[in-house]
This record gives structure tokens, sequence and C-alpha cells, in this order.
């Protein structure tokens, strides 16, 4: 498997996009609201390459992982953390959050944050056995409940 940097030189978003819904997909009908995944398209995923920090895993090729960075004033927040389903279980995920973990080091950001949502237990699970812990909650626009967990992991 190669890490490689996602950036304005990438060509291959088609591919990349498709990672990205496949990737959350499984979400579809388990989560209120859906998926801002599913707003994405190529141009607005040009968009998010040039304005944030993004990184993908090929393997044979074929691009099996993704992880979007977004530097804060006090974090690296994660987005769109995608790893095909069908290699799953391979610690896509894991190098992906390396390479996040070493972006906000050079950035002297001392962690990282996400959201997960409310409905996805095994999410929570994941990310806490990869060192995040629960920090908040939060409500998407016209929600009176929480729709997602913030969490983070301290560097």
């Amino acid at each position: 498997m190669q890490i490689f940097r996602i950036d304005e030189a990438f060509d291959r978003h088609e591919e990349l996009l498709a990672l990205i819904l496949g990737a959350f997909s499984y979400m579809d009908g388990r989560i209120d609201p859906p998926s801002s995944a599913h707003a994405l398209n190529i141009e607005s995923l040009r968009d998010k390459i040039a304005d944030e920090i993004a990184f993908g895993i090929s393997e044979d090729d074929r691009l099996v992982g993704c992880i979007f960075c977004k530097p804060e004033d006090d974090c690296l927040y994660i987005g769109k953390l995608a790893v095909a389903p069908e290699t799953q279980g391979k610690g896509i995920g894991r190098m992906l959050l390396a390479e996040a973990e070493a972006t906000a080091r050079a950035l002297k950001l001392p962690a990282l944050r996400l959201l997960t949502r409310v409905e996805l237990a095994d999410n929570h699970r994941a990310f806490a056995a990869w060192g995040f812990v629960q920090s908040d909650t939060m409500c998407h626009p016209g929600f009176t409940r929480p729709t997602a967990i913030e969490m983070r992991k301290a560097l």
C-alpha cells in the first residue's frame, strides 16, 4: 500500500468520489440527516482538495482510502475518512489517522478532532480504540436532539 498527498495535481476525482460514496453508503437509512458525502460532486471535491490537507492510499494502483484534514485553532479536524468496504480491516484507517497525527504535529496542533453520528456505535468504539474520547455532542440545523458526537485525541 502506498500513501500519498491528494493535492491540486491529483487527477482521479471520479475514483475518489466513488470511494467516499461507497465507504459512506452503509449509513444510508441509518443516520438522520443523511451524510454530507451525498452533497459532494467533482467540483466540490476539487474545492475540498484545494482548501484542506488530504491523503490517499492506493493498493495495486487502486484508491482504497482517503482522509481530509483541516487545521483549526487548537486541533486538526478530520473529515471524510473513507476506506473501501472490501479493504476494511487491513489497517488502512489506522495508516490514514497516523498521517493526520503527523500532520497535526508538524503544524504544532495538540489534538485531532472528528465528528461521528450518534447512530453509529461501531464507529464510536473504533475511534475509542484508536485513542479518541468523546468531548461533546452537536445538533445539525433543524434538529433538537444530538445528531453527532465530537471525539478528540490528544497528541
